[in-house]
This record gives C-alpha cells, sequence and structure tokens, in this order.
C-alpha cells in the first residue's frame, strides 16, 4: 500500500505526496484562479499559515 501525506505547507497549499513525492497542490488560500489547484497565488496576496501534516496513511 502506497504511503499518502497531505502536508500544509507553510504559508502555501496543501501538497499530496504518495510515497514521498509530491503530485498535486491543492489551493488553501482561497485565491486560485485554478481551483481546486494552487496557481501561486498564496504569495502575491501573502497569505500566511504554519505548516503541519494534515493527514497520512501509509
Amino acid at each position: 500500500m502506497p504511503r499518502v501525506r497531505i502536508i500544509a505547507s507553510k504559508n502555501g497549499p496543501l501538497l499530496v505526496e504518495v510515497d514521498g513525492k509530491v503530485k498535486t497542490a491543492l489551493c488553501r488560500c482561497g485565491g486560485s484562479n485554478n481551483k481546486p489547484y494552487c496557481d501561486g497565488t498564496h504569495a502575491k496576496i501573502g497569505f500566511k499559515a504554519e505548516e503541519k501534516v494534515a493527514f497520512e496513511v501509509e
């Protein structure tokens, strides 16, 4: 079974990792024009949030 993690990156998107490799980045700032995917808007609008592992399955 693959190891899956969703990481809320510091000041950025939710990163979806499968077996240690980032598969996609999901918007969590609410500003992306490509929702649900991150388009980098968080950097432009000054989004601030802590980093943490939001979900993990092994």
